[in-house]
């Protein structure tokens, strides 16, 4: 009888644990603001690189001081480098009216042009923006066209005060923005 107790208490403490107090923010589509004609009819996204701390389900916040904290509380909804992967997707779907999909490839027939993208920076600052850097890399599949790198820096205002839900739809935007600055400085 006194084995019983042991497993019951900790199986009652690990129920209790699991509770998720937790609020998850999802990051809103934005439509695109304008249409770009690419010279590729299928598009291939590979999934995005991102910074240790953007990897992570907690959305963190560059203090004034340059630190960056989060709360356990205040999650994305997806994981990151999916989510951000599929954001661009559907982006560079939305911008250029090609198929786009991201890896692995789901079509019969394969991709004129893969996307790849190295992020910097994937972060809210206190001071007031959302910053998206890094550099993307578009490679021809077809040996015929050019391949090149693209450096970028996004920055979309933001009010110092912002919460979990200004900043999800700063992200939004500035992956809006950066599928434009790709279709028309990279797949044209």
């Amino acid at each position: 009888m006194k084995r019983l107790i042991f497993p019951t208490i900790a199986f009652a403490a690990l129920a209790a644990c699991s509770t998720d107090p937790a609020l998850r923010y999802a990051v809103p589509a934005v439509p695109p603001e304008e249409s770009v004609a690419i010279s590729y009819r299928s598009v291939e996204v590979r999934e995005i690189i991102l910074p240790t701390y953007a990897q992570l389900e907690e959305i963190f916040v560059e203090t004034e001081e340059g630190a960056l904290t989060s709360s356990s509380a205040l999650l994305w909804a997806d994981d990151p480098s999916r989510a951000s992967t599929q954001e661009l997707t559907r982006a560079l779907a939305a911008v250029t009216g090609a198929q786009v999909a991201s890896e692995p490839w789901p079509f019969d027939s394969y991709p004129q042009v893969r996307v790849e993208l190295r992020v910097d920076e994937f972060i809210a600052s206190r001071l007031g923006a959302f910053r998206l850097s890094g550099q993307a890399f578009i490679a021809t599949l077809d040996g015929v066209g050019r391949d090149r790198a693209i450096d970028f820096a996004i920055s979309i205002p933001l009010a110092p005060d912002a919460g979990p839900r200004e900043i999800a739809a700063a992200r939004g935007q500035a992956m809006a923005q950066l599928a434009t600055r790709i279709a028309r400085d990279g797949l044209r």
